[in-house]
């Protein structure tokens, strides 16, 4: 199979898709609109379909069904999106039904859940797609993570879910899915001071009694990055707070009384750190829920990632707004409030010798002292 897109897909009459997880076909949507829902329990938590034959449903279930494909592509905004979109012979298209088009091509996949999409008659499992379980040669990467053209050699060694990886991991940071040694790891980029941004703030992040994805250093074609390892599986997955978000608002739940009855140790001192080391990218695709995949039932929030926009909005203590919450507070007031309902939770010291920028030290222990204060 082509890494390229099929641009044929959607315009010859695609019958109907199916929903998969793993090997359960969860649901299938026909071209006209008309569904089956086999297994409701196992739906992705940000698709919703209607069983009716009412016209505006069967609309309503097309076009829930595009915006679901197209949450499973990156997006423009991303750092090298279009030398991406160029490689795989995609349009830079912002319409959910053409992004659709590309998610549909590498059948749906991406490395933060186990759904895919499987076309009418297609006989495939998902060991045959399974990107788990692929060997991720990285020949992909420098397209990925720099922008470079694919050379000859690397598309000739590049399969499907070489590609499929990172067509489906969002974010505007280039980034890149590797295997290393047996394990699966993420290489992100952006810029040197995103780079040590990172790095310095898991390293404070390790100082409190959280789960959190630990940053280490790496170089890909002799430039520093930073380097995670993959926190999902075939056994766990994650699901966005934007895709919860959905969720409850097709159930008329309210959003933030739902996180906190499933795990608010976690949400408050997120609040708690993102203040701390500045971040200013705490939106809701960037943090949410642990899924099992055994029971597609939620966890607990997934472990805290993602500081490569640390230290930003960090001339006042006030910090930016706060992301996590739909009230207009700023992060420090968010973080107070954390700290009166779960305490400071910090287990070990902080040499100030980790600061290589004097501002930023000053900044941050003054953080830190006014909720220590706070927690007293």
């Amino acid at each position: 199979m082509s890494i390229r897109v099929n641009r044929e897909l959607m315009q010859k009459g695609w019958k109907y898709f199916d929903i998969m997880h793993i090997n359960r076909r969860v649901a299938r949507i026909y071209e006209n609109g008309k569904c089956i829902i086999n297994y409701p329990s196992f739906m992705p938590y940000n698709l919703y379909f209607e069983k009716s034959d009412d016209l505006d449903s069967r609309v309503n279930n097309l076009n829930n069904f595009y915006y679901w494909c197209s949450s499973r592509v990156l997006t423009l905004d991303r750092k090298y999106a279009k030398e991406i979109l160029k490689t795989i012979g995609a349009s830079q298209t912002t319409t959910d039904k053409d992004r659709a088009m590309i998610a549909i091509s590498y059948h749906g996949l991406t490395l933060t859940d186990v759904f895919w999409i499987r076309a009418a008659k297609e006989k495939i499992t998902f060991e045959d797609v399974d990107l788990y379980s692929h060997s991720l040669s990285g020949a992909f990467a420098d397209v990925s993570l720099r922008g470079k053209d694919i050379t000859l050699q690397n598309a000739e060694f590049c399969k499907v879910q070489d590609v499929a990886g990172d067509v489906g991991t969002l974010g505007v940071a280039p980034k890149a899915w590797i295997r290393k040694d047996g394990e699966i790891y993420l290489l992100k980029d952006g810029d040197e001071r995103d780079v040590e941004a990172e790095l310095l703030a898991s390293k404070i992040v390790a100082c409190f009694d959280v789960n959190y994805v630990p940053y280490s250093k790496d170089y890909f074609e002799g430039l520093k990055v930073s380097k995670c390892k993959i926190i999902t599986s075939l056994h766990t997955s994650i699901v966005s707070y934007e895709h919860i978000d959905l969720y409850c608002t097709n159930r008329d739940i309210d959003k933030l009384d739902f996180v906190l009855k499933k795990d608010s140790y976690s949400y408050y001192m997120m609040n708690i750190l993102d203040y701390l080391i500045g971040n200013t990218d705490r939106h809701w695709g960037n943090w949410g829920f642990f899924v099992d995949n055994s029971t597609n039932k939620l966890k607990g929030l997934y472990s805290l990632m993602d500081f490569n926009k640390s230290f930003l909005s960090y001339d006042t203590v006030d910090g930016s707004v706060c992301q996590t919450t739909d009230k207009k507070i700023t992060q420090r007031d968010a973080a107070i409030v954390a700290v009166k309902k779960i305490g400071l939770n910090q287990i070990s010291e902080i040499p100030e010798d980790w600061f290589a920028d004097v501002v930023i030290k000053e900044m941050f222990f003054k953080r830190l002292k006014i909720l220590k204060n706070e927690a007293l």
